[in-house]
């Protein structure tokens, strides 16, 4: 099957037409920049400008950063809190011209790298971050989606803890890879304390990096970078529709 998959961030739109069966993309991923927060008119015209650019006829699936139940579009974060409470199908549905349905980002590239990444056929518990603007998890076990599972929003000094781990944060205050890699020892620490998991995928695009701050890195579980890097969510939106529609 092929759908085109949109990966919405903090700081832009990515997408690309995906060949469900093989999780390859059919062309060259296409992105498009978007303030942050992200104005609702800006952000459906940046899906918009990506449906047209691969002039696209066919289903969309979309990976949007906050939960998602039924297409409806819950607590947001970096995005903007005028995307809540809205059904995300009825607006990028009507932004693109095409049938779209709506899809937690990191629960997403989870699925993209459980079935063709560094976690296809991993047992027990894998959990699976997604470093950029914010922290994007996913948490499964046995292969199993638990969906909506946001660690980034952990409370920490009064805060949500991805304003203090992010890579984004990383970049804003000029911290060497070691610097920043202690920041994240703790977070995993914290999500290490609430689901115990046996392997941890991390993605987005430091994952391309992971030479220069892995091993820095420490838990109890076994942490490795994701292998569709950036492209996870891409990917993972396009396989979430079709599991959707199942």
């Amino acid at each position: 099957m092929k759908v085109l998959g949109i990966d919405i961030g903090g700081s832009a739109f990515k997408g690309a037409p995906v060949d469900t069966r093989t999780g390859k993309l059919l062309a060259e991923r296409h992105r498009v920049e978007v303030g942050s927060p992200c104005p609702t008119a800006q952000g459906l015209a940046a899906a918009r400008e990506i449906a047209r650019h691969f002039k696209w006829r066919g289903p969309v699936g979309i990976g949007f950063p906050s939960v998602i139940q039924a297409n409806r579009i819950g607590l947001v974060g970096n995005l903007g809190r005028n995307w809540e409470h809205k059904d995300g199908a009825a607006l990028f549905g009507g932004a693109t011209g095409r049938r779209a349905r709506l899809f937690n980002d990191a629960d997403a590239a989870g699925l993209a790298e459980m079935k063709f990444g560094a976690g296809k056929g991993q047992p027990g518990a894998v959990l699976m971050l997604t470093l950029g603007t914010g922290i994007g998890s996913a948490l499964f076990f046995q292969g199993r989606l638990m969906p909506n599972i946001e660690f980034g929003h952990i409370p920490w000094k009064g805060k949500p803890i991805e304003r203090f781990a992010s890579a984004a944060v990383r970049k804003r205050r000029g911290l060497g890879w070691r610097e920043w890699a202690l920041r994240v020892n703790v977070f995993l620490a914290v999500a290490e304390r609430l689901c115990s998991p046996e392997l941890i995928i991390i993605g987005g695009g430091v994952s391309k990096k992971s030479d220069k701050w892995f091993k820095h890195l420490k838990a109890r579980a076994r942490i490795v970078p994701a292998k569709l890097h950036n492209d996870a969510g891409i990917v993972g939106a396009a396989l979430a529709w079709e599991q959707a529609g199942r």
